[in-house]
């Protein structure tokens, strides 16, 4: 027990007052005698028995009235088991991706728990919220009521890593009380990670009552025949369903074809036919889980082949033949000495496959190029003289320099699954496989990211985006004797694969929403001219880069919302492009078990203002000594009055 003003206690001396009265008798009694006290004798004796019996009574109860009146203005208390941290400053972390829109008990995930947040939270509290998007610091539960009311879901998956650097990267005095509310889908193996000394944490995980959930996975064009277009829609079922869904395809508000789909397979594919003119529309499906990934938005045009071109130092590269097939590329091999100059603007991908030495008009050529959006991928030759290749990359923006060549056994060990280069290829993670050998390399010293890396860590294949297109840096030759790279098909074809493929001219226009990968737009603009997007009557302006005669789009931040837009320059349409949510979200059963690791957990939003109020709120004990103070003075006066 501790006392607010232990100061008060020294008036616990004043209760030898009342004892001091008690046991001295100030009042005189004077002897009266009668004619017969005979009688009398009895009665005083039992009179004086009782009286000295309240006497002794009516002294306790003084005592313990004084004591505890004093020890009220004392103010005892009980200090709470968490008092230090009475004055930590509060951070709720609240998911709002897509996979918030599951259903729970009591509705829609983020919705309930919105709600609960508005009706739990304390109007004197102060705290901080985030979201996967949005940041509201040192606030209360008035100041957002209306933002949180209006809360949309997020196309930005929930990465609770970069949202607690946040907080630590917000400066404060105090400790932190770190809440962080989730279903936890798509994070990873204890992504929350491990909290600092001056932290603590709480998550609330909230949870769909079904998991089971329909997605439309993709859209691509199968076929291209005399007057028709032959679509697939690959639609993707996570969890057992035995139902039949409806999956619709509408031109604008035109209903065009409907059909039903059912899952013997995770995974199926429908085919519609469609005529061979430009389309603008979605696709469309209904089921009981989650609703943003039941459209899939797509444009369609007249598909073009990619154009790729490998130039090599003697003789044509044979394995890219196999590759780069003539049903979705125009495939030109040539020498370097035989080299067409003017056909390398027309290209979408270059190949410089083992070249000794760039001259510096094809490093000129080159430069341009990729300016212009192409991509250029880089197979160095063995034993070359590597200040070409370093000065065409140093002209390309730097961040990537060969060094010596070592001949020295190593295996690619790595994958990065997450590079743009691999998106859609591998069903999941593949840590078991064959690894490619290389035999020998060159020393790299890059700032590139890496695509595949080798068991010494060291990188096998590295990109980077510069002006409108990428560039592909091997940092070994990929011929037989020197590896067998090219004996591993489930790598080196989707790799150089995607390498040269163009998207933009499959005829299917359809971008992911926060996509970093650019589309060039074939549109000459003026010095202070810009192009828009337009949906219905929003309007956005995207990233943009004017290129010679073109214009390189990006996306990461604009458009937020998916569907079809059209590209406008001077209020003139020039194209149509559609944006979808990214599929991230989709598998409500991703959910790593241990994705909370050591935080604590409490299993609703009212048990979480509940404890923090009743782990650090001492007990006050004050009020019950005016209680105890109360009573003994009533148990006083009634002592004085049934005591004769």
């Amino acid at each position: 027990m501790q006392f607010k003003h232990p100061e008060v206690l020294y008036f616990l001396s004043l209760l030898v007052l009342p004892i001091l009265v008690h046991l001295f008798q100030l009042r005189r009694f004077k002897t009266q005698y009668f004619t017969n006290v005979r009688f009398l004798k009895e009665l005083v004796v039992q009179t004086r028995k009782s009286s000295t019996l309240k006497k002794y009574l009516l002294l306790a109860t003084r005592l313990l009235l004084l004591t505890f009146l004093i020890l009220a203005f004392a103010q005892p208390f009980w200090e709470a088991k968490e008092a230090k941290n009475a004055k930590n400053e509060l951070y709720i972390i609240l998911d709002n991706s897509f996979s918030m829109q599951a259903k729970g008990k009591k509705g829609e995930l983020l919705k309930r728990a919105v709600q609960d947040i508005l009706a739990e939270a304390p109007e004197s509290a102060n705290f901080s919220l985030l979201t996967n998007t949005e940041s509201f610091w040192n606030t209360d539960i008035k100041s957002i009521q209306r933002e949180l009311q209006n809360l949309s879901y997020s196309a930005t998956p929930f990465e609770p890593e970069r949202l607690i650097a946040q907080v630590r990267a917000h400066r404060s005095t105090f400790r932190k009380d770190i809440v962080v509310i989730s279903d936890g889908v798509g994070t990873r193996a204890e992504a929350l990670g491990v909290l600092n000394n001056d932290e603590k944490g709480y998550y609330i995980p909230v949870q769909a009552e079904k998991t089971q959930n329909i997605a439309i996975d993709s859209v691509y064009l199968d076929q291209t025949l005399d007057q028709f277009y032959e679509i697939e829609v690959a639609v993707r079922s996570y969890g057992a369903t035995s139902e039949a869904v409806p999956v619709a395809l509408y031109d604008g508000k035109k209903l065009v074809a409907k059909t039903l789909v059912t899952f013997n397979q995770p995974r199926q594919t429908l085919k519609f036919t469609l005529p061979k003119t430009e389309f603008n529309g979605y696709v469309s499906l209904n089921d009981n889980s989650l609703e943003y990934d039941n459209t899939y938005y797509f444009s369609l045009s007249k598909p073009e082949k990619s154009r790729v071109m490998s130039i090599s130092e003697t003789a044509p590269a044979t394995f890219l033949t196999k590759i780069y097939t003539p049903d979705e590329f125009e495939f030109t091999a040539t020498t370097l000495a035989t080299l067409p100059y003017a056909l390398l603007e027309k290209q979408d991908a270059i190949v410089l496959n083992e070249i000794a030495t760039l001259p510096a008009s094809l490093q000129t050529t080159l430069k341009a190029f990729v300016a212009q959006g192409g991509n250029l991928i880089l197979i160095p030759a063995p034993e070359t003289n590597v200040s070409s290749y370093n000065a065409l990359l140093n002209a390309l923006g730097g961040g990537y320099v060969y060094q010596d060549w070592k001949v020295t056994d190593r295996l690619v060990t790595k994958i990065n699954f997450n590079h743009p280069l691999y998106a859609g290829v591998f069903e999941k993670k593949t840590e078991n496989f064959q690894y490619p050998t290389s035999k020998a390399g060159y020393t790299v010293q890059t700032s590139f990211p890496t695509v595949l890396e080798c068991n010494d860590q060291r990188p096998f294949l590295s990109a980077v985006t510069r002006g409108g297109g990428t560039i592909y840096c091997f940092a070994a030759p990929l011929r037989q004797e020197w590896g067998n790279f090219k004996n591993s098909p489930y790598l080196i074809v989707p790799t150089l694969y995607n390498m040269a493929f163009n998207s933009q001219k499959t005829g299917v226009k359809a971008s992911t929403l926060g996509s970093s990968r650019p589309y060039i737009a074939a549109v000459s603009l003026g010095a202070d001219e810009i192009v828009s997007l337009q949906k219905e009557e929003t309007e956005v302006i995207p990233e943009q880069q004017r290129l010679y005669n073109q214009v390189k789009l990006t996306f990461s931040t604009q458009p937020q919302q998916a569907g079809n837009y059209t590209l406008l320059r001077k209020k003139e349409a020039v194209d149509q492009l559609s944006f979808n949510y990214p599929r991230t979200e989709s598998d409500l059963q991703s959910v790593p078990s241990n994705w909370m690791a050591e935080w604590e957990e409490i299993t609703a939003t009212d048990q979480l203002f509940d404890t923090l109020q009743a782990d650090r709120s001492d007990t006050v004990i004050w009020k019950w000594c005016i209680l105890l103070a109360l009573l003994f003075l009533l148990i006083e006066i009634a002592i004085q009055k049934i005591m004769r």
